[in-house]
């Protein structure tokens, strides 16, 4: 039987340093993400994120850095684990690709979550192009679920 995962990709038009830090650095992270971090990315560290709009949060347990190629996170509830890979595809252009997989969700709960995975990896990238090459915070991650803002 095939392994279940998820998978988006997009051209980020920045070398891979610069969109690796962005990923690594809250600070950045904030400004097409999540709201709030407990810290930055550190391999064996383990931080919390969070979506203060919502009112939600995730603990994040950061199982891989290689700078500049691959971050390794398990997240969620119940947990999964996500690869960030930053392939450079032209001089200062960066393929990245999240994939997500090792989803101990069961039937239903596994379809749905991989449904919203998808649709949260891809608002994420289209999230990151738009500040990293044009400087412009979409607040797509807050307009996503208008509905639920606290």
């Amino acid at each position: 039987m095939e392994a279940k995962k998820i998978e988006t990709q997009l051209l980020i038009r920045k070398s891979p340093k610069t969109v690796f830090n962005a990923f690594v650095e809250p600070k950045i992270t904030t400004q097409f993400w999540f709201t709030k971090s407990s810290g930055k990315l550190e391999e064996g560290k383990t931080v919390i994120w969070e979506w203060e709009m919502y009112g939600a949060r995730d603990e994040v347990t950061v199982l891989v850095i290689d700078p500049n190629n691959k971050i390794t996170i398990s997240w969620g509830d119940p947990k999964s684990k996500v690869d960030f890979l930053f392939e450079e595809f032209k001089r200062n252009q960066t393929l990245v690709k999240i994939v997500c997989y090792d989803f101990e969700h069961k039937n239903e709960d596994l379809l749905a979550t991989m449904l919203d995975y998808t649709g949260g990896f891809t608002t994420v990238l289209d999230g990151l192009k738009a500040f990293l090459e044009f400087n412009v915070n979409l607040n797509l991650t807050r307009d996503k679920f208008p509905d639920r803002l606290k």
